[in-house]
């Protein structure tokens, strides 16, 4: 991450504990972006164009990861 850029985080609560979202990049219409989900000791990195698509292909990372780990 270079020193200008800025990070957004987004925290949802849920009954186990706390999903963290944090996002950068997606200046422009067509900029590149990261997204990372993590929820205890799991952690997903997204990379993509689309800011809405990038969040909800890590949460649906970040699921799947969950299950598979309780199986």
């Amino acid at each position: 991450m270079k020193k200008n850029e800025k990070i957004e985080m987004m925290f949802l609560p849920i009954e186990e504990g706390l999903i963290k979202l944090y996002i950068y990049g997606f200046k422009s219409a067509g900029a590149w972006g990261q997204v990372i989900a993590e929820f205890n000791d799991v952690t997903i990195n997204i990379k993509g164009y689309s800011r809405k698509k990038s969040i909800v292909r890590a949460l649906a990372k970040l699921n799947n990861a969950l299950i598979n780990k309780s199986e």
